[in-house]
């Protein structure tokens, strides 16, 4: 059964930090491209930053670009992203899934999200 289980989220002021981590199991974590999503309310589920299996190569949507950092560690089967300079525009749940997952899961499954929450 794959899992993906987000971590890490919270309140933080503008400017702050945060560093989610999603657990998975159930696949084979390092030879999968991994990918972060987030949804504010309201919106569609949106791509924020992928990483390939080796983090050979990552990628960033330009709102996110020069704040944020994916990586991962294939030895625990986790990726993690690192989250500077919140702003309030970053509120939303972020999830972790395989790339391409919002058009074209390579697995059924979604985990619960973890919500990331910006205000002063």
């Amino acid at each position: 059964q794959v899992q993906f289980v987000e971590s890490g989220g919270g309140l933080v002021q503008p400017g702050g930090s945060l560093r989610l981590t999603c657990a998975t199991s159930g696949f084979n974590f390092r030879s999968y491209a991994m990918s972060w999503y987030r949804q504010a309310p309201g919106k569609r589920r949106e791509l924020v930053a992928t990483t390939t299996h080796n983090e050979g190569s990552t990628n960033y949507v330009d709102a996110v670009k020069g704040r944020f950092t994916i990586s991962r560690d294939n030895t625990k089967s986790t990726l993690y992203l690192q989250m500077n300079n919140l702003q309030p525009e970053d509120t939303a749940v972020y999830f972790c899934n395989t790339k391409g997952a919002l058009h074209n899961p390579a697995f059924g499954s979604w985990g619960q999200g973890t919500q990331v929450t910006v205000s002063s």
